[in-house]
């Protein structure tokens, strides 16, 4: 039996649902973070289990055909980024057959059931992001620091650079946002968070930009109730392209949610604008908005293929956001009733219908698994309780299962599903399958390169 700190030579042979490498020595089996299929490496047991242990890579003796070299010098600390060494098309690869597996052994569908197109790849494998969250702390040596956490922990690995952001006119936007909030922190003597004291004031730093637009929106997030000279702060941002919108974000609580409830303005709307397709957008800084514009609008075609829309349909989109795919189903439907439980992005959905001129939409504001079984039980005979379509986009841990429920009562046609989570979207889909509908197909979206996250669009239908 193999002890914690023995070194051994492996081939790795697998690769596990987060994208580490797998390979066994004597029928041990070991997973190795940052080795890829095909590598002869050298390895350190650091936690050892009865039957399997977790090793850290030493060295790789012998590269494997598909490693490539990681193009950001942090990417094996940094936790954003699982896949950064191995070739793009293995990363497909590696998403399809995580899709296609969890849909087989969670989802209890056999072979034939499956009927799964290629997965569609993102435009760009890098400089992707419109959204980064940075949190702020100190080092070692006692000085200011942000980047991004470790795998697993809430260590600070520093960078300012990250290779995933969007660029705007080859700006590295997040850089220069984040280098002149350090500097005004240091020269005003303005402490970051320290988690366990529960002291310190600058949290995170939240930026998003307009990919088409160019606009830049700062959210910085803090333990009180103003940042001490924050017109002086607010006046070194204005100098960043782009940058039109400056807020504060209040979160005094002692947990690990990022954002608070309250936001304060510090100059701007409250928002910034961007585009996808010929919709406009307006998105606020606690809004969810997809994060990759490049395969977003692939995606949401890929969900309106399948909603089949003639024109006279009525859609419910749960978990809607801002109202991005009930715009643009909106535009083939006779109605859409939008359910979102963020208020901002309640009131940016509306203002987004208002101001494309798309008037055959409602939004509701709640908890889909609240407000669809009380809206469906309270007027069962209302034309909105009886939709042709349900398109429900969930947060990773999938739908509640209330929600699932009224939705097989409702009894839609079809039911479109968009997930970000294979796991949690096989469990459902497997209910899905008991109660009268079946998967006709599904295709994953490639939203999140170079890591191990992949979006899947699935089509049920009622039999």
């Amino acid at each position: 039996m193999y002890q914690k700190n023995d070194e051994l030579v492996v081939t790795i042979t697998d690769v596990g649902t987060n994208g580490e490498g797998i390979g066994k020595v004597t029928g041990f089996t070991l997973f190795i973070k940052d080795a890829i299929i095909g590598d002869e490496v050298r390895v350190k047991i650091m936690k050892t289990k009865k039957n399997y242990a977790f090793a850290k890579l030493l060295e790789v003796i012998t590269p494997s055909k598909h490693r490539v070299e990681p193009i950001c010098e942090v990417a094996r600390q940094c936790g954003g980024c699982q896949l950064q060494a191995m070739d793009y098309e293995t990363q497909l690869q590696f998403k399809e057959a995580k899709v296609y597996n969890n849909i087989k052994r969670i989802g209890g569908l056999d072979s034939c059931q499956i009927e799964m197109h290629p997965i569609i790849a993102s435009p760009k494998t890098l400089n992707y992001r419109n959204k980064a969250q940075f949190p702020v702390g100190k080092n070692a040596d006692g000085n200011i620091v942000y980047g991004f956490y470790a795998g697993r922990t809430h260590s600070i690995i520093e960078s300012g650079d990250c290779k995933l952001g969007i660029c705007p006119d080859g700006v590295d936007v997040n850089a220069k946002v984040m280098e002149t909030i350090k500097t005004f922190m240091e020269v005003q003597g303005i402490e970051p968070y320290d988690e366990e004291s529960h002291s310190g004031l600058v949290r995170h730093v939240l930026i998003r930009i307009g990919e088409k637009t160019k606009q830049v929106s700062v959210c910085i997030v803090i333990n009180g109730n103003e940042i001490p000279n924050a017109e002086y702060l607010t006046q070194r941002l204005l100098e960043i392209p782009g940058v039109c919108d400056i807020s504060v974000n209040i979160n005094k609580e002692r947990n690990n949610v990022i954002m608070g409830l309250h936001t304060n303005q510090l100059y701007g709307p409250g928002y910034i604008e961007d585009y996808m397709d010929e919709v406009k957008f307006r998105i606020s800084p606690q809004s969810f908005y997809q994060v990759n514009p490049y395969s977003t609008e692939l995606l949401y075609r890929k969900a309106l293929e399948y909603a089949d829309l003639t024109g006279k349909e009525i859609i419910w989109d749960l978990y809607s956001g801002i109202g991005t795919i009930s715009l643009f189903l909106a535009q083939d439907a006779k109605k859409v009733i939008g359910v979102e439980i963020v208020p901002d992005a309640v009131s940016d959905a509306k203002i987004n219908a208002e101001i494309n001129g798309i008037g055959n939409v409602e939004f509701l504001e709640g908890a889909a698994e609240d407000i669809v079984p009380k809206y469906f039980s309270e007027n069962p005979d209302a034309e909105g309780c009886k939709p042709d379509v349900i398109v429900v986009d969930p947060p990773r841990k999938g739908c509640d299962m209330k929600l699932l429920k009224t939705m097989i009562e409702m009894n839609p046609e079809r039911i479109v599903y968009v997930s970000c989570d294979s796991a949690t979207l096989a469990r459902d889909i497997s209910l899905l399958s008991m109660s009268g509908y079946r998967m006709k197909e599904m295709t994953p979206v490639d939203m999140f390169p170079q890591t191990v996250h992949v979006e899947t669009v699935v089509l049920m239908e009622k039999q």
